[in-house]
């Protein structure tokens, strides 16, 4: 089975071509253009902006994803879209191209939450098992889930406020760091003093695994106005931003051991945060201590990607899911659990 993927929800325009073998290689092509340059002169992505992008690199991310797999557009058996949540104007850009596939190639269509395509990842790059513990984090979302089967999802916390994606993209752009700011931020850090700093930990004494980064963001936000921003106290800042968000992290995660339902043997962590090595490092301690598996998805999986769409849509074929009607509509917002099996 082969499944052609589109993934446009914010500011990737992402094309993957991916099959359900397991003894062959299962992403044939995995094409993902980002939009930095667009975007870095506003210090965050402006959604207009970001639809005009992928409606001038999907065509050619298109050519290159088909002359990376070597096959024929009528060899493939199915398509794929992010459908949601995200940017509406990305979001429609993926849904018209993927629906005017599905009619000219007669091909099933299978719109695909996006959140759901972070979820499975891990099953696509290391063939994990079911059940296993999702700590899903990127610029708009942060939750721990419990993945039990497909579409099988229990919530067990998230964020109540700001995500902590958002939050490092935030503070990064505090401290005038490029864009886009996670990934600056890291680099700064890692020269940096995180215990110069104490910045809070919000809901640190509360029973269940919610996160809440706003106060956080406030605080480092009034540190980096009372202070004299020379490199080593930037770097400082950003050092010790990180630890905080890393300690959460870690205390989090004990409590989402204690609520879930079942054993936990795998954690999972999903989403743009998870390509930070620092804070892989700091689960990977406390999964150590509890005898748990932690798995990572190799980098170019962890942002938005088209070939965690492509594999979500072959796992619901695999499960007799339905395809999609011509009448499917982008949806802003979709959270985990409404999915319908």
């Amino acid at each position: 089975m082969i499944v052609f993927a589109i993934e446009t929800s914010c500011d990737e325009t992402s094309i993957s071509i991916v099959q359900d073998e397991k003894i062959d290689k299962r992403i044939l092509s995995l094409v993902t253009r980002t939009q930095v340059n667009e975007h870095q002169a506003y210090g965050g992505v402006v959604p207009e902006l970001a639809a005009r992008a992928h409606l001038s690199n999907i065509e050619p991310v298109i050519n290159q994803a088909i002359r990376q797999a070597e096959i024929e557009l009528d060899a493939i058996d199915a398509i794929a879209v992010t459908a949601g949540p995200g940017l509406i104007g990305g979001v429609l850009v993926g849904i018209t191209l993927a629906k005017a596939l599905h009619i000219s190639l007669n091909k099933p269509l299978y719109c695909i939450n996006h959140l759901e395509g972070h979820a499975l990842t891990a099953r696509l790059s290391h063939d994990v098992p079911y059940p296993y513990l999702l700590l899903l984090t990127s610029g708009g979302h942060c939750m721990f889930v419990e993945v039990l089967g497909f579409r099988q999802y229990t919530l067990l916390g998230q964020t109540l406020d700001d995500a902590a994606g958002e939050c490092f993209d935030k503070i990064a752009k505090l401290l005038d760091f490029d864009f886009p700011g996670g990934p600056a931020l890291e680099k700064k850090a890692a020269l940096g003093n995180p215990k110069r700093f104490a910045f809070p930990r919000p809901l640190e004494h509360t029973p269940l695994p919610n996160f809440s980064f706003s106060g956080l963001k406030t605080a480092v936000k009034q540190t980096i106005e009372k202070s004299i921003l020379n490199q080593q106290t930037v770097c400082d800042i950003a050092a010790s931003f990180q630890y905080s968000v890393g300690e959460i992290f870690k205390e989090r995660l004990q409590k989402a051991l204690k609520c879930s339902h079942h054993k936990v043997e795998r954690l999972v962590m999903a989403g743009g945060v998870a390509a930070n090595q620092y804070l892989r490092s700091q689960l990977q301690s406390v999964c150590a201590d509890n005898a748990i598996e932690a798995i990572f998805p190799p980098m170019n999986l962890c942002i938005d990607n088209a070939a965690m769409i492509g594999w979500t849509a072959i796992e619901a074929i695999q499960n007799s899911v339905l395809p999609s009607t011509d009448e499917f509509q982008p949806k802003p917002r979709w959270p985990l659990e409404q999915i319908q099996l």
